[in-house]
C-alpha cells in the first residue's frame, strides 16, 4: 500500500481507502448477511492490506453505516491505527447542530475522537462560518481531530479554512476518469499546499469496471438511476473501456484496477471505492501498486476526454424511458 506524503496529520492516509455507503444501505441490494458478516470480513481484510482510511457518513443508512463500521473496526483490532472519516449532513449547519451531530456520530462509531469530520455538502444559503465554529468547538474538546469538507469548489474550501481558523485538511469530491473537474484547480492546489482530495465514486459506480454495456445494464436502484448507465452512454463509453482493457491487459490486471490507478496517479489523492466482497477490496487495494507509464496515462486521459455522455436535465427523458422498460 502507498500513503499520502507531507500532510499535517498524525495518522497515515492510504491512497486507497474504503467507502462504506453500502454498509446498512438497502438500496444497494447486496442481500442477507452482507451487513452482519461480509462487511466485517471486508473491513478486516482491508486493514490487513494496509488500507487505513475508512469513510462513512451519518446519512448512510441513517446511521447504520457508522455503527457497522465502528463494530467491524473494533472487532478487527481497534481504531488507533486507522483514519475514521465521517460526515455531517448540513441541513441546518449551525454551530450547535454540528456539535450535537458530531457527538452522535462518535457515539455510533464507538470512538472518543473522530479522526476526520467533514461537512457533507456546502449549504447553498448559510455560509460556513457558523458550521466551522461548531467544528472548532468539537476539535478543541477532542471529539474531532481533523476537519474536512465535501463537494466544495476550491474557493469555498479555501474560505472554510479562514472560517475555521485552521487547516481544513480534505475535500471529498467526485473524481474519476469520467468526472475530471477537480483536475482544473482543486488537485493542483491540494498537492501544492499539503491538503488531500478524497475521490468518491472513482469507478463511476461501476461504469469503469467494464462489466456493463448497452445489452447488460445494472439492475440495482442506485446504478439504474445513474444516467451514465443509459444504453446510449454505455455505447459512447465503448472506446474508453477499450483503452482501459488494453492497459489492463498490459499489466495483467482488471480495467477497474487501472481506473483506480489513474485516479491515485495524481498526488495527494485518496480514492475511496466501496466493496461488496473481500475479493473486491483485495482488487481495490492492489491498484495502489500499479504505476502507469506516461503514454498509458495519456491514452486513458485522451479517451476519457473524448467521451461525452448525456447527463443532467437532458438525460431525464431517457431515464424515464429506461425505468418504464
Amino acid at each position: 500500500m502507498r500513503y499520502v506524503d507531507d500532510i499535517p496529520a498524525a495518522k497515515r492516509y492510504s491512497v486507497i481507502g474504503l467507502g462504506t455507503w453500502q454498509f446498512g444501505s438497502r438500496e444497494w441490494g447486496y442481500g442477507g448477511g452482507y451487513d452482519d458478516a461480509e462487511a466485517g470480513r471486508i473491513v478486516r481484510r482491508a486493514r490487513e492490506l494496509g488500507i487505513t482510511v475508512f469513510d462513512t457518513a451519518e446519512v448512510y443508512g441513517f446511521g447504520r453505516s457508522e455503527r457497522i463500521l465502528g463494530e467491524a473496526l473494533r472487532a478487527s483490532g481497534g481504531t488507533d491505527d486507522v483514519v475514521i472519516a465521517t460526515k455531517v449532513f448540513p441541513v441546518v449547519p449551525t454551530a450547535a447542530v454540528v456539535q450535537q451531530r458530531g457527538v452522535a456520530s462518535a457515539q455510533r462509531l464507538g470512538v472518543k475522537t473522530i479522526d476526520l469530520y467533514q461537512l457533507h455538502w456546502p449549504n447553498p444559503v448559510v455560509r460556513d462560518a457558523t458550521a466551522m465554529r461548531g467544528m472548532r468547538a468539537l476539535r478543541d474538546v477532542g471529539v474531532v481531530d481533523q476537519v474536512g469538507v465535501s463537494n466544495y469548489p476550491l474557493r469555498r474550501w479555501q474560505r472554510s479554512e479562514v472560517d475555521l481558523g485552521g487547516v481544513v485538511l480534505t475535500n471529498q469530491v467526485q473524481f474519476s476518469l469520467v468526472s475530471r473537474g477537480p483536475m482544473t484547480d482543486t488537485l493542483p492546489w491540494a498537492a501544492r499546499t499539503g491538503h488531500v482530495v478524497m475521490a468518491y465514486s472513482p469507478l463511476a459506480q461501476g461504469l469503469l469496471s467494464g462489466r456493463y454495456d448497452a445489452d447488460n445494464r445494472p439492475t440495482n436502484r442506485v446504478r439504474a438511476a445513474n444516467a451514465m448507465f443509459l444504453p446510449e452512454n454505455l455505447r459512447a463509453a465503448g472506446p474508453l473501456l477499450s483503452v482501459l482493457r488494453e492497459v489492463a491487459a498490459a499489466h495483467d490486471v482488471t480495467p477497474a484496477q487501472i481506473a483506480l490507478a489513474w485516479t491515485v496517479h495524481h498526488p495527494h489523492v485518496v480514492a475511496i471505492p466501496g466493496a461488496s466482497s473481500v475479493a473486491q477490496v483485495e482488487s481495490n487495494a492492489a491498484a495502489a501498486e500499479i504505476r502507469l507509464a506516461p503514454d498509458e496515462y495519456g491514452a486513458l486521459t485522451a479517451a476519457a476526454e473524448a467521451f461525452h455522455p448525456t447527463t443532467g436535465v437532458s438525460a431525464i427523458p431517457a431515464l424515464m424511458r429506461a425505468r418504464r422498460s
